[in-house]
């Protein structure tokens, strides 16, 4: 048992921590305070990565002469996933990963004429070329299988070439331009997240406004000032017209009231809300959001993608791609007969071989023994192909 100084500038709290032997340092607090890890962790140990969070962007710079590894502004993230999510403008599938050739891409299908179907029904991979790697459901990361359901909340992790992403855009974005174009999209909140957003949409030119209680908090001209609960508000950024609503306040319990606030004005509304607690994520599905961005999940994706030295490839929870020299059990044997998916959960999204790489491969192709793969699914998928194919 270890017991903790409550003083985080004190190195003897980071002996006793033996931070000397560890792994990785998360620090999660103020950016004056992770600062001050930083530097009190570096006294000791000037090896060990360093994960802090940030609230500021003017911080980064500092954090990272303090010694972090690497500085995460969590708001952002969540903020540009949100962004990437709202249904308006000239909606396209957004690229969350490249390796090489292979690109990695998530979408939401609301509206379109894949909801109903199963995975195999859609005929993507016939049809587009695409496939469906990953699955994010009413909370839940899913690695599907062909008979799985995609429904109007589904949003699918697609894998292909930059062409293939493109010629998925083509057929079945024009079902996602609402008809409500030009109209703004609603941000209840003008915090960090709610700022992160808007930056966003000014990139992609898409209109919107801030609802805020606090007229202290943003000046902005796209700001309506007033309490979101209050109908008159809601009048004032259109809510009558607006595309979407993204709920982005730091209080689960407000999120959760103006989520379902705003399904009942609004059932045809695509509503995207941000849980601060992972336990919240079913409760504000329940009261009408369509996605829910989930903050502890994420920065828990980011800290598994530095440990395993990769970008963050994710929708929210877990997914990741990973490469690694054919396994001995697998050379020569073609991915239909391998049952790697049925027996692990992951994707061959790609292989490798003689330095060409094919993409979404032929499963009746045999894989040769100097092959290099690419695969997909959730961390537990990956720890069950090592277990399976490599013994580790």
């Amino acid at each position: 048992m270890i017991i903790l100084d409550s003083s985080v500038d004190d190195p003897e709290t980071f002996r006793r921590m033996h931070v000397d032997k560890a792994a990785l340092i998360v620090a999660t607090n103020s950016d004056e305070v992770n600062t001050n890890i930083a530097f009190t962790v570096r006294e000791l140990n000037e090896t060990v990565p360093i994960i802090t969070t940030a609230d500021s962007p003017n911080s980064i710079d500092i954090l990272t002469m303090a010694g972090s590894s690497k500085v995460v502004e969590v708001a952002d993230l969540i903020g540009r996933t949100f962004a990437n999510w709202t249904m308006c403008g000239e909606f396209q599938a957004n690229i969350v990963g490249r390796l090489d050739e292979l690109v990695i891409a998530e979408t939401p299908v609301i509206n379109t004429p894949l909801v109903g179907k199963t995975v195999g029904e859609s005929q993507l991979r016939e049809l587009i070329g695409v496939t469906v790697v990953g699955m994010w459901e009413r909370g839940r990361a899913l690695v599907p299988s062909p008979d799985t359901q995609i429904t109007n909340s589904t949003v699918l992790l697609l894998a292909g070439t930059e062409q293939q992403i493109a010629t998925y855009d083509e057929v079945f974005s024009i079902y996602q331009m609402f008809q409500h174009a030009g109209d703004p999209v609603i941000i209840i909140g003008g915090g960090r997240v709610g700022s992160a957003i808007a930056k966003r949409f000014e990139e992609r030119n898409v209109p919107y406004l801030i609802v805020e209680k606090n007229p202290k908090r943003t000046a902005s001209s796209n700001t309506v000032h007033g309490d979101a609960a209050d109908l008159d508000t809601l009048k004032k950024a259109w809510i009558e017209k607006a595309p979407a609503v993204l709920v982005t306040t730091h209080n689960d319990a407000t999120n959760i009231y103006l989520t379902k606030y705003c399904r009942s004005l609004r059932p045809d509304l695509q509503i995207i809300s941000r849980a601060n607690l992972d336990r919240n994520v079913s409760t504000l599905h329940r009261a009408g959001a369509d996605f829910v961005m989930s903050y502890p999940v994420l920065g828990l994706d980011v800290v598994f993608s530095f440990l395993m030295k990769q970008e963050a490839i994710m929708l929210v929870e877990g997914f990741t791609l990973f490469r690694i020299a054919v396994p001995k059990p697998l050379m020569g044997v073609n991915l239909a007969e391998s049952r790697i998916r049925q027996e692990t959960g992951c994707s061959v999204v790609a292989i490798k071989s003689d330095g060409k790489l094919v993409i979404n491969p032929n499963p009746f192709d045999p894989i040769s023994e100097d092959s290099e793969m690419f695969l997909m699914g959730t961390y537990d998928n990956e720890r069950m192909f090592f277990r399976t194919y490599l013994k580790i």
